[in-house]
């Protein structure tokens, strides 16, 4: 006969660890809170929403959970947050940098073989700001914390884009592509430390932001994902999970993606 947890087959267990999740106060940001709590974490929720961020702590729990407003764009505001946090939890285990916008435009926009528009720099600059100097500014407060304990898990968001790009993304392409490179920089700096550092790369996911689409776009995207369906936030949340657990130990700078099969599909 095989072990008692050989029987049960593995879970994925975050007992005794802090877990800051940015963005984490709506979609794939709130699942993932939900699911870490489960798992056993105490969970630090960074966002700018203040209502939702509250609510969710209370669903949570304010034994396990606290709420943190949070602008990723600002180092002084991070840093406020990662000292807020160690007040709060005594320590941080795990960092999923999760936060994210979209500012949608083609480069250039052409009409009857006429220049009418560009992406201008508004559009990009916030999305740099937010989905790739976010991420560095996060890593960059909270590592050193891990680094003293010699143990840390930093999970960010990519995307499928980031690997393939798509069409009027060039800003989110971009931060997404870059995710990737500091995730593979970080992996070789930090994995001696007893940090890993990993991305997952989702499809087309049902939040609200994508709900948001025309109908005919959606069913666009479950027509090109072979597993028949649009992703759930619950699908990335069990991503994040499983590369902050233990049982993702010696997987280091890699990109998970969970897409449904969505490129093989295109």
């Amino acid at each position: 006969m095989g072990s008692e947890r050989d029987q049960m087959g593995t879970r994925f267990s975050l007992e005794d660890r802090v877990a800051v999740i940015t963005g984490g106060a709506n979609g794939i940001g709130r699942q993932t809170a939900l699911v870490f709590a489960e798992a056993g974490a105490s969970v630090a929720v960074w966002d700018m929403v203040e209502e939702p961020g509250h609510a969710l702590v209370e669903e949570i729990g304010s034994a396990k959970a606290a709420f943190f407003k949070t602008n990723v764009t600002s180092r002084e505001e991070v840093e406020a947050a990662v000292e807020a946090t160690l007040a709060r939890f005594g320590k941080i285990d795990i960092l999923i940098n999760n936060a994210g916008i979209t500012r949608d435009a083609q480069l250039v926009r052409v009409k009857d073989g006429q220049v009418t528009g560009t992406m201008g720099d508004a559009e990009f600059d916030a999305v740099i700001a937010v989905n790739l100097k976010g991420v560095f500014n996060c890593t960059r407060a909270v590592a050193p914390h891990m680094i003293g304990r010699g143990y840390g898990r930093i999970v960010s968001a990519s995307s499928v884009v980031g690997i393939y790009g798509n069409f009027g993304q060039t800003n989110y392409v971009a931060t997404k592509s870059g995710v990737i490179g500091m995730t593979r920089v970080w992996a070789r700096e930090l994995g001696r430390r007893g940090i890993t550092v990993n991305a997952v790369a989702p499809g087309f996911i049902g939040t609200d932001m994508v709900r948001g689409m025309p109908e005919h776009l959606l069913q666009e995207m479950v027509r090109h994902t072979p597993a028949g369906r649009m992703g759930q936030p619950e699908d990335v949340a069990y991503a994040y999970l499983f590369l902050a657990s233990e049982e993702a130990s010696f997987i280091n700078g890699t990109v998970l993606s969970v897409d449904g099969g969505l490129v093989v599909g295109t």
